[in-house]
């Protein structure tokens, strides 16, 4: 049930206390039309603002509420304040430049073996003990080997585990913390224990049988599954989606170590080439000369609402003193539950909403995502926070309820839907991000588009919910004009009426959701 805001890097990291301000602004929350209430935003009641902040006076509001200064000065400041040097050395990774924000660590992991050392590799993963692993494993394997999650170097050994579980950060060898909201783990059974327990290095293999990776220096140690669980989601409910799909019949132990991935990850299902990388998100950021860049997540088709508030987050950034602001549409690309619309017809649909100029080419960048979603609320937000950083970006889009969905058992949503934008504001490792406040968009029928909510007027605004917008498409109608860019529209219909054609049962099912 993911919603609207947007949170943005302030850069001010800091290892002093931190103090509660209160709060600068408020507005209602509604539900719009996708698999959730999505284009809700209320203004985090409070939020943890570092003292070192409060000592900038002045310069501290400017970055709160307007001007934010320049980029290569709040870049700098991040640097100094983080301990890190703003020019990082290129060593066993990929070199930072002073205009994007730099990874956490200060170095982009990149666990990708070079081609000259590739024959060498592959020779050597012939005479390892193997380990299959699972389409979800092989998505993990992605977002690691190309330093989504930096500065991890591979599935989390028992340390690493256990700080991202209770702390939610990793404290790395500089003393500072990153975060690390989930557990980036590699699951085996126990004859895969017997096999390779009196190994140090093992291979990897996919789930076609192509071998994938070596796992070097490795260390096995026990998966609780319900404290796992647990911690993660805050509830052991039976019917979590990802909890149902890789951890309830997966292996009883836990093998962590260095990842070394043979080649780049590839699907071959003719959306590679959106499958952009940290680094060549970085280097298109740097190609178009952006000076900020604000990051969308979405599983969710794009309609107008949500048009409109990255269109005025644009307007805002303008406002503030940015000069090219870029757009990073980025929706999730790995595992998503039964009734998400699946990622090629939403790539389709997104294609549309840009080639109708609904948004603009010239400033919008569209990747994909490549993690699986977890659906664990505000635990999971934060490592979507996190790896857009790892990728340049220094703007987030967040709202009402990110990443969370209905009770699995119960009539009511999983997570409080204003907690996750809460406790990204406060989160460990996170500290340079600030949360300005956006109003609710909805349907405006006095002006037959989207537009933002005039609570002077509600009479006017009709908040179209999931259910409605599946119904529309299903029968072949037209929602209200304005609500979506027509080719977009028309992909919806194209996909719930072929669904209904091929799987009637999982059409009703859909429907019902």
């Amino acid at each position: 049930m993911e919603g609207v805001s947007i949170a943005a890097n302030c850069f001010l990291g800091s290892s002093l206390p931190h103090l509660r301000l209160p709060a600068l602004a408020s507005s209602s929350s509604c539900s719009c039309c996708c698999s959730s209430s999505c284009c809700s935003s209320s203004w985090v009641k409070h939020r943890w603002y570092p003292l070192s902040a409060l000592l900038a006076g002045a310069h501290w509001g400017r970055r709160l509420l307007g001007s934010a200064g320049s980029r290569q000065e709040r870049s700098v400041s991040s640097a100094a304040g983080s301990g890190l040097a703003h020019q990082m050395p290129h060593h066993d990774g990929v070199s930072v430049r002073s205009g994007l924000l730099p990874p956490d660590g200060g170095v982009l992991v990149d666990l990708i073996v070079p081609e000259k050392q590739r024959p060498f590799k592959e020779a050597e993963v012939k005479n390892l003990p193997q380990v299959r692993i699972t389409q979800i494993d092989l998505e993990w394997v992605h977002v690691l080997s190309e330093g989504w999650a930096s500065p991890l170097r591979g599935f989390m050994r028992q340390a690493e585990y256990l700080q991202a579980l209770h702390f939610n950060a990793l404290r790395i060898a500089d003393g500072s913390l990153v975060n690390m909201s989930i557990p980036i783990v590699l699951a085996i059974n126990d004859a895969q224990k017997e096999l390779i327990e009196d190994s140090s290095v093992v291979s990897l293999v996919g789930p076609t049988g192509t071998l994938v990776a070596i796992l070097r220096n490795i260390e096995i140690f026990k998966h609780n599954k319900e404290e796992r669980v647990a911690r993660t989601w805050g509830t052991t409910a039976p019917g979590l989606p990802y909890v149902d799909e890789a951890i309830t019949n997966s292996g009883n132990w836990l093998v962590g170590g260095d990842l070394e991935v043979l080649e780049r990850i590839k699907y071959d299902d003719g959306l590679d080439h959106y499958r952009l990388s940290p680094a060549e998100l970085r280097a298109e950021f740097e190609k178009r000369k952006a000076d900020a860049v604000f990051a969308f997540q979405l599983r969710n088709p794009v309609h107008n609402g949500h048009a409109l508030l990255m269109t005025d987050t644009r307007r805002r950034l303008l406002e503030m003193g940015y000069k090219n602001p870029i757009l990073l549409l980025h929706p999730l690309g790995g595992f998503t539950k039964a009734d998400d619309v699946p990622l090629e017809w939403r790539m389709k649909q997104h294609d549309k909403v840009l080639e109708e100029g609904v948004l603009d080419p010239e400033t919008t960048v569209i990747a994909i995502f490549p993690s699986p979603m977890y659906y664990a609320g505000p635990t999971e937000v934060q490592w979507h926070a996190k790896a857009r950083i790892n990728a340049g970006a220094d703007f987030y889009i967040v709202g009402r309820d990110p990443a969370g969905m209905g009770h699995p058992t119960e009539k009511r949503d999983l997570y409080d839907p204003d907690h996750g934008k809460m406790v990204l504001s406060m989160a460990p490792g996170l500290e340079r991000l600030n949360i300005l406040p956006f109003r609710v968009a909805a349907y405006d029928k006095t002006k037959n588009q989207m537009a933002f909510f005039d609570p002077s007027r509600p009479q006017d605004f009709v908040f179209i919910s999931g259910t409605k917008m599946r119904n529309f498409a299903k029968n072949g109608e037209e929602p209200p004009a304005g609500f979506m860019c027509p080719g977009g529209w028309q992909v919806l219909v194209d996909y719930y009426q072929s669904l209904a054609v091929k799987e009637p049962k999982k059409m009703q099912e859909s429907l019902s959701i």
